[in-house]
């Protein structure tokens, strides 16, 4: 954060867990360091306008685009270990509680395997591991996403002298989840029709361009 008071604050990117159900917040995780780039790739959910048939059959959207995200976030723990007094955590383990924290978007938790495999040693004839909590992709108030993590790496770059990780780069990809995957009425339904309209908010402030601005004047 700058030292000038007039300086605009800092706003952080990173991932909520919400309970769909209550809507509680069970975990917050903000990035060190908000990433340089963010990758975004839609795929078009159509039918028709294929030609296959005898007649082409005019296309339609039959839902929302899939959208794909990816980014690579760094984390580094060189400006705390300079304050060793106040930072004893980065002390005694680097970064690893930050790696922890990221690595549980991926990983159920031990009493959850636990509470599984005491019911399949019970006899259980159908067990139904337990709701995963609503993943929300969050880069400012203007785009909230519920998302679900389907790549995730990481490379520990340095270490400290007890091997305790002090660097290192995470590499996430993230599936925007829509209504075809929630329904419309679900937290997370909502959210994601609230980010969509919050696109279409944005499209209708790009101007209207005229027919001359592409050098034509009427179209044959």
């Amino acid at each position: 954060m700058s030292s000038f008071p007039n300086s605009p604050q800092l706003l952080k990117a990173g991932i909520v867990l919400l309970d769909e159900t209550s809507s509680r917040v069970r975990r917050v995780i903000s990035l060190q360091y908000n990433p340089d780039s963010l990758s975004r790739s839609l795929q078009v959910q159509g039918v028709g306008g294929d030609g296959n048939t005898e007649r082409s059959q005019p296309f339609r959207m039959k839902g929302p685009a899939i959208e794909t995200l990816k980014l690579d976030a760094e984390i580094d723990a060189t400006d705390q270990l300079e304050f060793p007094d106040r930072n004893a955590n980065a002390v005694a383990f680097g970064i690893a509680p930050q790696l922890a924290a990221l690595e549980g978007l991926v990983n159920p938790g031990v009493d959850e395997l636990l509470v599984i495999a005491s019911q399949a040693a019970g006899g259980a004839l159908e067990i139904v591991p337990p709701d995963a909590p609503l993943a929300l992709f969050v880069w400012s108030r203007s785009r909230i996403v519920p998302v679900r993590v389907t790549e995730f790496s990481i490379t520990e770059e340095a270490f400290d002298v007890a091997l305790n990780p002090i660097r290192a780069k995470v590499s996430l990809g993230l599936r925007v989840l829509t209504t075809d995957d929630l329904g419309y009425s679900s937290r997370g339904g909502t959210l994601f029709l609230a980010y969509l309209r919050s696109r279409e908010a944005l499209r209708a402030k790009a101007g209207a361009p005229t027919l001359a601005s592409l050098g034509i004047t009427s179209l044959p």
